[in-house]
């Protein structure tokens, strides 16, 4: 039996291929900014461990690895145009395999977002909600490349921060430990216009109105470093002005360093995004847990 006789006949999906579909290298995100969430908190984790370990499990293989589901079942007809390889368009997960896994996973979310308390069920809804309104019909925020990447990046980085503080205190984050997370949320914008490169092509011929498609590629990896830059000068001047020089020194450093990756990458932005997301990003999320540090001897609830 030939390879595509067996794809075409294939009722049931391929066990590696259902694990390419939630994408375990997009987890780490939301599961760092939920442990983010917990340093900034001021709680001991060793108090809550439990919530934390349930906390970072739902914040990536099940919140986002179900986001990661939907977004391929919504995405099937461009991932035919950008990666045919992919687990549903390639045929290895068959059908409305797809679609099913990502509803079930959707029920599972809320399920694991209840037995983390009422901060940790609303948050967990918001996060499903945004997901099935990033992806898919009539809402499909991702055709618009100012709200798409935007509702990711609080998605990714603000609500599983946010979730991480108020499940550790079982309290309202204090008012400094949302705004942070927030601004790196906001400046996860630019990372997510970045990965937008990838799907240029596809993106084009299926309406889907990118940064990278409506501005071309070089203004719109400028304007993803601004939007990656500035609230980082943001974060370190709120640090410097509640009193932790040293932590916002840590952080200016780290933008430096993205900054030299940054002029490396805008030689030519649609070679070098790839590049730029295993660098530069890791200084910015390593930025993430500096702030956390200082915002926990500020004191996390209040």
């Amino acid at each position: 039996m030939s390879v595509a006789t067996e794809l075409q006949s294939r009722t049931t999906p391929e066990p590696a291929a259902l694990l390419q579909l939630i994408k375990p290298v997009t987890w780490f995100p939301p599961m760092w900014a939920y442990l983010c969430g917990a340093v900034s908190s001021g709680v001991s984790p060793s108090s809550q461990w439990l919530m934390l370990l349930l906390g970072v499990l739902l914040a990536g293989p099940i919140v986002c690895g179900m986001s990661q589901a939907a977004n391929d079942w919504c995405d099937r007809h461009v991932d035919a145009i950008n990666e045919p390889e992919r687990p549903i368009p390639s045929g290895r997960v068959p059908g409305r395999w797809g679609l099913w896994i990502a509803l079930l996973m959707s029920g599972l979310s809320l399920f694991v977002g209840w037995l983390l308390g009422p901060w940790g069920f609303a948050a967990t809804a918001v996060g499903v909600l945004a997901a099935w309104a990033y992806s898919a019909e009539p809402f499909r925020l991702k055709r618009s490349g100012v709200f798409g990447p935007g509702l990711v990046g609080l998605s990714y980085e603000s609500l599983p921060w946010f979730t991480g503080a108020a499940v550790l205190s079982a309290a309202m984050p204090d008012w400094r430990v949302i705004l942070i997370a927030l601004l790196y949320g906001l400046g996860a914008h630019g990372i997510m216009t970045l990965n937008d490169f990838k799907a240029l092509e596809g993106d084009r011929q299926t309406g889907v109105k990118s940064l990278p498609v409506a501005l071309g590629s070089e203004r719109a990896a400028w304007i993803a470093c601004w939007t990656m830059a500035v609230p980082q000068g943001g974060v370190i001047a709120l640090l410097l002005l509640w009193g932790r020089p040293l932590h916002a020194v840590a952080i200016f450093t780290l933008l430096l360093g993205q900054v030299a990756a940054m002029r490396v990458m805008l030689r030519d932005p649609r070679a070098k995004a790839p590049w730029y997301n295993g660098t530069g990003v890791l200084m910015y999320v390593s930025g993430m847990m500096i702030a956390a540090f200082a915002l926990r001897g500020l004191g996390g609830t209040g």
